[in-house]
């Protein structure tokens, strides 16, 4: 039986039983505190903790699911995989267990003619929550299975819960007796191989509020209604009903596998190395390809490191099987082909996913030349020093500078037998994450747990009315100080405000929320954000200016008019420009990210080169054409399937409800699904100035624009520039760029010439230096300063010329110069001097250690530098003592 047939089976049977037929959510997940849809019932989380009022009764869904806490076991056993499909059957405060235990034991157990899954009842076992009496009950009851078949166990195995505060409760195991050759026999308490666990029932009827561990959790209360969730591993399933041992094998999996059988002319089942590798591929290959699928695009930070290092993982287990050529275009179309007719938006988006495939593997296998050779290079420098773990320094120059991913820097080190200095690494990918995000973190708030939004939610979805207005009435509904519900706020808080009706415009869409004032009979509000925690919820975050405002006022949100017309500009701008992109580049150049604000765009599209000055001027004059001849804005409100049919551009990787808002800029010409707000004509954009185009990741540029008098103003200074420099260089405008050429040229010659002189000058230091030196101990010592210097690559000069200088002879050079008032120190050493002791990079830390600094390198030639020029003798000396020691 067919994976997908297993999947249509499970919902055709709980149509029948009146269930609501829900499609997949996408793997990128609307909850803040997880990337991923983790887990089947993460979509409806909302539903299930009342904070939303569930639209169903009861409902049936095949969930895509992603997992990759565990990714180094992938391959390595039968059960861990990161994709995975959970089959799964919900009840919103209608049937509990009976109706859950009912239903799962007639599909399981219906023949396959009758359209059941047809499992032999007699190889069905089940555990329960240690003090479930009544689910144990219920399973002799209704299956009839003996008491030894129903077994009992703790919070470790028959307690569920995401690992976050949220819904939990006792649950039912469902297990397939695999037979005596996979184990003992006993049920899963003795043995879980051969018993083998496929459908898990949750009885959600608990609240949790502090998760610490799996066995440690604090329970808050009760939900609201007591809710079924019951998840079926669908590969597990299929891994039953096509008799293969594991998911890899299955018929969505194994196509991959082949074909990395072909390309590398190695064979599944002949190596236990080699079939960890080939499961690797098969798996990680369709996770990646499923992630591209929902719009996530390689990157290194977030979603995009994990899809990342998916692909590269992938890349990796390839060349462990020999194959150091591109692979990914044979292996993606193996799984497109294994997956299509379960998500049918793999082909049709197939021309975007598989560009952004090729383009990821042919970056990293650039980046696995140039890290690779890099890395062994490291590695035999440790081993010679004889450490046994790589500095901390290297796995992040690697990583920052390469590209280098720090799983695969561990693993050749490993290999290599040698460990990595995590912390140290750790702790600079730290420092540097924290300037990357000071900016962000100043200005991005926190909203509640959105636990708190149930009762406001309850209450009806917030109307947003600022596509027509910029006024409205309304009535707080309610208050959040420090996530908490409040009653009132007063002068100086900081909180959140809920109210039935508003006209500022919550941030989505690339729109950044709206600015503005809510003000009450004796309250001031200023507004500071505009956020949709919850679904059909709109939160303002607020800063009580004057009075004191309660649960129950009337209140008028007043949005800053001059602020929303410079936004709306920019958002329309948006869609001119992706239109004028699609116009010169083609249908394939499709948007993969936006940010509109007062004034200014950034537009992100697919695209796998540079665009030249040419092509960036063609999309401006476009897309300003296009403002000038004053192009209708219409919008129209619809089903998804009527804009799809109209022709709307549904963005690649967004999500859409199925009430969809199109905007047409001059008809057909424009026309997106947004529910971002814009101007009423085309010319109301003013102006569109295109400033910056440049990579964001392999396949993916980034446009940056000014829009209207933005954009005015910075074509008025650089008229200004223009101006200045025609008087200052006395020519004419159009000539320009050739006499900043010619100038350009004649800088560049002088300076070569200067460097000529300076190189001589510094050759001409070279005697006098080597007659300084001076016998300490068995070696030739130079320790000397020169001064003022342009840059290290100086000193290292002069330090390599007088080791030279000084012949075969055991000879240590320190020479030390300053620059920009700060001193340094390049030691070399000969071979006889390396051979008796003196080793370069150890005495660069001791002299960097005096000059207040640190240093290293090799031992041949090593640097070191600090703070205080004046302990530049001090180095010196602390050089000689420890030659005088060797």
């Amino acid at each position: 039986m067919k994976t997908a047939e297993i999947a249509q089976r499970y919902l055709n049977y709980f149509e029948q039983n009146d269930h609501t037929i829900v499609p997949s959510a996408s793997l990128v997940s609307d909850d803040p505190t997880v990337m991923f849809t983790i887990a089947g019932m993460v979509p409806f989380v909302p539903y299930l903790t009342g904070v939303v009022p569930a639209p169903f009764p009861r409902a049936a869904d095949v969930q895509k699911c992603i997992r990759t806490n565990d990714i180094e076991e992938v391959g390595k056993t039968a059960r861990h995989g990161t994709f995975f499909q959970m089959l799964g059957n919900w009840s919103f405060g209608d049937y509990f267990k009976e109706g859950a235990i009912t239903y799962a034991w007639d599909l399981l157990t219906k023949s396959e003619a009758d359209g059941g899954l047809g499992f032999a009842e007699r190889d069905i076992w089940v555990t329960v929550y240690e003090t479930d009496d009544e689910a144990a009950a219920l399973w002799q009851k209704i299956a009839g299975l003996p008491a030894e078949r129903i077994q009992r166990m703790g919070k470790e195995d028959n307690y569920w819960h995401t690992g976050q505060p949220g819904p939990g409760g006792p649950c039912s195991e469902i297990y397939i007796d695999r037979g005596p050759a996979y184990g003992k026999d006993g049920g899963p308490i003795v043995d879980d191989n051969r018993f083998t666990e496929i459908w898990n029932l949750v009885f959600m009827q608990d609240l949790l509020s502090d998760v610490r561990s799996k066995v440690d959790f604090d329970i808050a209360g009760f939900l609201p209604n007591k809710n079924i969730d019951t998840g079926m591993g669908l590969e597990r399933v299929a891994m039953f009903k096509q008799g293969v041992e594991n998911m890899y094998e299955t018929d969505q999996v194994r196509p991959v596998l082949d074909r990395a059988e072909e390309i590398s002319g190695r064979t599944y089942g002949a190596s236990h190395e080699d079939d960890v590798r080939f499961r690797v591929i098969a798996d990680h290959v369709r996770s990646s390809l499923m992630l591209l699928s929902d719009g996530v695009r390689p990157s290194n930070e977030g979603r995009g490191y994990i899809l990342r290092r998916l692909m590269r993982r992938t890349v990796r287990s390839m060349r462990l099987l020999g194959v150091d050529a591109p692979t990914f275009p044979e292996l993606f179309s193996a799984s497109r082909d294994a997956m299509k007719s379960a998500y049918p938006v793999i082909e049709q988006d197939w021309d975007q996913i598989s560009t952004a495939a090729n383009a990821e593997e042919a970056t990293f296998l650039r980046t696995l030349a140039q890290g690779s050779t890099i890395l062994d290079l490291a590695v035999e420098d440790t081993k010679k020093q004889g450490s046994t773990a790589l500095a901390g320094s290297e796995a992040f120059l690697l990583h920052d500078t390469y590209g280098f991913p720090i799983d695969l820097t561990l693993e050749i080190a490993e290999e290599a037998g040698l460990s990595v200095d995590r912390d140290a690494f750790d702790s600079l990918m730290q420092e540097q994450r924290s300037r990357a995000k000071a900016d962000a973190k100043s200005r991005k708030r926190q909203l509640a747990d959105v636990s708190v939004y149930g009762d406001l939610r309850a209450l009806g979805e917030t109307e947003f009315l600022g596509y027509n207005d910029l006024e409205t009435e309304s009535r707080v509904l309610g208050l959040l100080v420090d996530g908490q519900a409040a009653t009132s706020a007063s002068e100086g808080q900081v909180v959140e405000i809920v109210l039935a009706e508003t006209t500022l415009y919550a941030e989505s869409g690339g729109q950044v929320a709206d600015k503005g004032t809510i003000v009450g009979p004796g309250f001031v509000l200023d507004v500071l954000d505009v956020q949709r925690p919850v679904p059909g919820l709109i939160s303002h975050t607020v800063e009580v200016r004057q009075g004191r405002v309660a649960v129950g006022d009337t209140a008028t949100t007043v949005v800053d008019a001059a602020n929303r017309r410079a936004a709306r500009q920019a958002h329309s701008a948006t869609h001119l420009v992706h239109a004028a992109l699609r116009d010169t580049l083609g249908k394939t150049a499709t948007q993969s990210g936006s940010l509109n604000r007062a004034g200014y765009l950034r537009f992100d599209f697919s695209w796998g080169q540079a665009l030249s000055a040419e092509t960036r001027t063609e999309i401006e004059e476009i897309a300003n054409r296009a403002v000038q001849e004053s192009l209708e804005v219409t919008t129209r409100v619809m089903s998804l399937d009527e804009a799809k049919e109209a022709g709307a551009m549904a963005l690649f990787g967004e999500k859409y409800g199925s009430v969809v808002r199109m905007v047409d800029i001059g008809g057909p010409w424009s026309r997106e699904l947004c529910a971002g707000t814009h101007v009423s004509t085309s010319a109301e954009i003013g102006l569109i100035n295109l400033v910056g185009e440049a990579s964001v990741g392999a396949s993916n540029r980034r446009i940056e624009a000014l829009v209207g008098q933005d954009a005015f103003r910075e074509l008025a200074a650089e008229r200004a520039i223009v101006s200045q420099l025609t008087s200052s260089l006395k020519t004419p405008r159009e000539q320009l760029p050739d006499r900043i050429a010619e100038l350009a040229a004649q800088l560049k010659a002088a300076e070569k010439r200067i460097a000529q002189f300076e190189a001589k000058e510094r050759a001409g230091q070279v005697p006098a230096l080597a007659e300084t030196a001076t016998r300490v101990g068995s070696h030739q010592f130079v320790g000397q300063s020169v001064g003022e210097v342009g840059s290290a690559d100086d000193v290292r000069e002069l330090a390599l010329a007088v080791r030279e200088r000084l012949g075969s002879d055991a000879a240590v050079v320190a020479v030390a110069g300053v620059a920009a008032g700060r001193p340094m120190v390049v030691i070399a050493t000969n071979d006889a001097a390396r051979a008796a002791g003196a080793k370069a990079g150890a005495l660069a830390k001791i002299a960097a250690g005096v000059l207040g600094g640190g240093g290293g390198g090799r031992d041949d030639v090593a640097q070191g530098g600090g703070a205080d020029a004046s302990a530049l003798p001090a180095a010196f000396s602390a050089i000689e003592a420890e030659l005088r020691r060797a």
